[in-house]
């Protein structure tokens, strides 16, 4: 209850809208959920609250716009949807949130963006400036331009990362389900909600029934996923129906609905959170036993001499992922030597490095203060 009660202080927020809630599959935007939407912000934004809004849905409309008889398959068709579905979305709420005096902003964003340190920087000041001049910023990711290499591929996790962004007092996902539940409340009627995740452990992620929505990318998997994120950086986050009028009032003032995902007391540091969500590992590194307790345990910094195989071809200065022998990650950081380096000197002790290289390198393959628990 305590934890709700602090809601009521949150004074930015990041709210998702999936595509299977805003839209009508054949159909496209659904006009009366988007104006309730709207008014549901504005209540917010007249409590001097300040509010981005991540918004799927372009695919959706565009595939309703071009008459399209199902989804696009091919990444081009897929394009061309999301290229006509964008414009009329935007225009959408353009005239939903007009109503409301509210001026909004279109920024769509790509997986580089967010994984290239200088544009996300520039992606914050952005959506800061925004903020500041009272304007609504409505994010979706830019499928007009992306693919597989560059996409952070659903809209759970964009906006996860966008609450990093902008450092966020609350994450809140709406969903066409209010919460997350034991199992699938549609099919199974003892199905219960959970009202409150301490953190997302390996039983709540078994929960995962995996239902996926006509018109969604995403599923509570990658809702599971957006909380741990936001969790990491200390932020709270909420599931809830997006059916529900008022939602978004009731929430901001403590009242207990939908799933509450509670944000770590120990929150990572802005540039830890950038290597260990934003960018994708370039390669992968398996240790020993030894190393990974001396990592997670000790905070030390992991050295050639834990280092039992390099997977991947990457560059010094890149992120890659750790694992143990069993090939579940336990930890991402930025490596001092390239993968060809590392295949030289892997399990070598500190003092053999020069030797085995021809010259003489650092210490650490990844130092401490450049590697992440997760």
């Amino acid at each position: 209850m305590g934890a709700r009660r602090a809601l009521t202080r949150s004074r930015r927020l990041v709210v998702k809208v999936g595509s299977g809630l805003i839209t009508t599959p054949g159909q496209g935007p659904d006009a009366a959920l988007i104006a309730r939407l709207a008014a549901d912000i504005a209540a917010l934004v007249s409590d001097r609250r300040e509010v981005a809004l991540v918004s799927s849905g372009a695919i959706a409309t565009g595939t309703a716009r071009l008459g399209l008889s199902g989804p696009p398959r091919s990444i081009p068709d897929k394009q061309a949807a999301a290229a006509v579905g964008q414009s009329a979305l935007m225009w959408h709420y353009e005239q939903a949130f007009t109503k409301h005096g509210i001026k909004v902003a279109q920024v769509l964003l790509t997986g580089q963006d967010i994984s290239d340190r200088t544009r996300y920087l520039n992606a914050r000041n952005t959506l800061l400036a925004l903020l500041d001049f009272h304007v609504l910023p409505i994010i979706n990711e830019n499928d007009t331009v992306a693919v597989d290499e560059i996409k952070v591929g659903d809209n759970d996790n964009l906006a996860a990362l966008v609450a990093q962004l902008i450092d966020a007092d609350l994450l809140v996902l709406l969903t066409d389900v209010d919460g997350l539940y034991t199992g699938d409340p549609r099919r199974d009627p003892a199905a219960r909600r959970l009202e409150t995740v301490e953190a997302v452990t390996e039983d709540i992620q078994r929960l995962v029934y995996g239902t996926v929505g006509r018109g969604s990318v995403g599923g509570m998997n990658t809702k599971l996923q957006a909380a741990q994120k936001a969790a990491a950086a200390g932020i709270p986050m909420v599931i809830a129906s997006g059916h529900d009028p008022g939602v978004l009032p009731k929430l901001l003032k403590g009242h207990e609905i939908g799933t509450y995902f509670q944000p770590r007391d120990d929150r990572l540091a802005a540039r830890k959170r950038w290597i260990a969500f934003a960018v994708p590992p370039q390669g992968r590194l398996m240790v020993d036993a030894g190393a990974k307790k001396a990592l997670t345990e000790g905070g030390k910094s992991l050295l050639p001499s834990g280092l039992v195989e390099v997977a991947g071809e990457f560059q010094a200065g890149e992120v890659v992922a750790l694992a143990e022998r069993d090939g579940k990650e336990f930890a991402r950081g930025l490596v001092n030597y390239d993968a060809s380096e590392l295949r030289k000197i892997r399990g070598a002790r500190t003092r053999d490095i020069e030797k085995a290289l021809g010259y003489k390198g650092l210490d650490e393959v990844i130092h401490r203060d450049n590697l992440v628990v997760l």
